[in-house]
């Protein structure tokens, strides 16, 4: 009889060769699966090191936020001392001689000029009190965001031109109104406006001292204001990593 593989014409696959048709798929399945191992764990080293990155620039973000808060004080700091004794200066030099210049006299004739000159000077209180109570909160800020340690020497500085000018605005302001009215009031004896006149006469010129304390004391602030800061305390970028 003839054998299978004559009877068909074809030849009949050995063994070995016959089981390599089931094998295949198993093959590249293992391709399969090796090759999404390898992209997971290429993809988990990416983001690890992204991770590491990010936590790497955190610090130096949180330092770039610093920087800009004590930039912006700084300039605070500066811009309300150069404002501060800006004003006293103009009022010292220009503005209260001016009210009672010849000038000033042909068009607003006394005692109306001396009522002006008031309610300039009321005014003038009012920004030397915001000017002093901003620069205390700019010590403030320093001290919480900077480190930087009270001085001493401007914080007395401070207080006393704050003392000083709370001390003209709220008392020797008003008590200078009251002298310049009984000076110039038509109910007033000849006795009351001299005594008026004579008491005007000191009391402003204990304004004129105490503005000429204030004038060099906010140059003194403003020269230690613009001047090189105290050291800080600056925290170091690796206490910020984790």
């Amino acid at each position: 009889m003839n054998s299978p593989s004559e009877s068909s014409g074809r030849p009949v696959a050995s063994g070995s060769a016959a089981g390599h048709g089931p094998r295949a798929p198993g093959l590249l399945a293992l391709i399969k699966d090796t090759q999404q191992r390898f992209t997971v764990d290429r993809v988990l080293v990416w983001s690890e090191s992204s991770s590491d990155r990010i936590r790497s620039l955190a610090p130096f973000r949180i330092l770039s936020k610093l920087a800009f808060v004590i930039g912006f004080l700084r300039f605070l700091g500066v811009i309300n001392a150069a404002i501060w004794f800006g004003a006293a200066i103009f009022f010292t030099i220009a503005v209260g001689p001016a009210f009672f210049s010849p000038e000033m006299t042909n068009v607003i004739p006394p005692p109306y000029n001396g009522v002006a000159a008031q309610v300039v000077l009321k005014r003038f209180f009012i920004l030397q009190h915001w000017c002093a109570l901003i620069a205390f909160l700019h010590l403030l800020a320093e001290w919480l965001y900077m480190g930087r340690p009270l001085e001493r020497i401007t914080l007395l500085l401070l207080t006393a031109m704050f003392c000083v000018g709370l001390l003209g605005g709220f008392w020797l302001q008003p008590k200078l109104k009251e002298l310049h009215r009984v000076k110039y009031s038509t109910r007033s004896g000849p006795v009351e406006k001299q005594q008026a006149a004579r008491s005007f006469g000191i009391w402003h010129g204990v304004a004129q001292s105490m503005n000429l304390f204030v004038t060099v004391g906010l140059l003194v602030y403003l020269w230690r204001v613009t001047s090189a800061p105290s050291p800080t305390r600056f925290v170091s970028a690796n206490k910020f990593r984790g």
